[in-house]
């Protein structure tokens, strides 16, 4: 199936631009390196490649796993170190910046806290770009490397109950998740506080596709219906009234009572950080697969800079 998708020079911009053909190439790839990283700790796929990580919002598993993954695959990676020391502080557009970058990369990954950001750096360069995240908008690779941990742990990708839960409404994690995922058939329940709610054209394009979607404020009861539950922090820093986040912080925890109350084994995923949605006591769970979910970044994230650069 790898065999007949060609993903070289194109940008990772959003969870609707992918086949299910491109997807089930990416993970086929990803699984191939995750193998070929068993007996070796490094490959020389992309030797003499360089990779730009331009990160304007700050970054942990995003950033490093990216990183990682093009010194996994042999090549190399220069980095702006804070939007405060680059030239944004004096004004600079992303534009501009991604035209300037694109001099010293053969791929640059972008994060930033405007929605459509990682588009008009993609339009300026003639690298491929990839979204590590555009403000409340995309986050496309993060969907894939989702996708790859659920079929992991689940053993298929198709027809399954997906509760996703807490802050629907700006998490770009599962603004891209379930475009990707719909085109598995899913069905979906979103579980947020009424003022967190997926906004509402993902609700209706995706009802248009086809796809089962419903809305709760239940967790426990969405919990007895789904085969996994995808997890997001409330996010402060969306959040221009304080009150507001005062009232909808804590809105929903799993903790050893919620585990001990579950009818069945249930998948945990999380993007992370976590703040107080998920007790550390929840890390022994055998379903809680957030931490796995966090190194299959680095295979996914292999995967797409190899095929991006033509080499895979």
């Amino acid at each position: 199936m790898s065999g007949k998708v060609d993903l070289k020079g194109k940008d990772i911009l959003h969870g609707n631009q992918f086949s299910k053909e491109e997807v089930v190439a990416i993970l086929n790839v990803a699984s191939e390196l995750e193998n070929e990283l068993k007996n070796r700790n490094s490959l020389d796929i992309l030797k003499g490649k360089l990779l730009a990580t331009l990160f304007f919002e700050p970054s942990t598993r995003t950033r490093l796993s990216f990183e990682a993954a093009m010194a996994r695959l042999g090549g190399s990676v220069i980095s702006m170190a804070s939007a405060e020391s680059s030239s944004a502080a004096k004004g600079e557009t992303v534009a501009d910046t991604a035209r300037t970058v694109d001099q010293y990369a053969d791929v640059i990954v972008i994060r930033h806290p405007r929605i459509g950001s990682a588009k008009e750096a993609a339009d300026a360069a003639t690298v491929p770009v990839l979204n590590a995240g555009d403000g409340a908008g995309q986050h496309p690779t993060q969907a894939l490397l989702d996708i790859y941990t659920i079929q992991k742990e689940i053993g298929r990708l198709d027809n399954l109950n997906i509760a996703l839960v807490g802050d629907l409404k700006n998490g770009r994690t599962v603004h891209a998740l379930v475009e990707v995922l719909s085109l598995y058939k899913p069905k979906f329940l979103f579980v947020s506080p009424a003022v967190l709610r997926m906004p509402e054209e993902i609700i209706l394009n995706l009802r248009n596709k086809g796809i089962d979607v419903s809305e709760t404020e239940d967790l426990k009861k969405a919990s007895s219906e789904c085969d996994l539950i995808y997890m997001t922090r409330i996010q402060k820093e969306r959040f221009s009234d304080m009150s507001e986040y005062e009232r909808v912080k804590g809105f929903y925890v799993i903790n050893d009572d919620f585990i001990r109350g579950l009818t069945k084994k249930l998948v945990i995923l999380h993007p992370l950080p976590r703040v107080d949605e998920i007790s550390t006591g929840v890390d022994s769970y055998a379903g809680a697969a957030y931490f796995r979910q966090v190194r299959n970044g680095v295979f996914v994230r292999m995967a797409l800079l190899s095929m991006v650069l033509g080499k895979r």
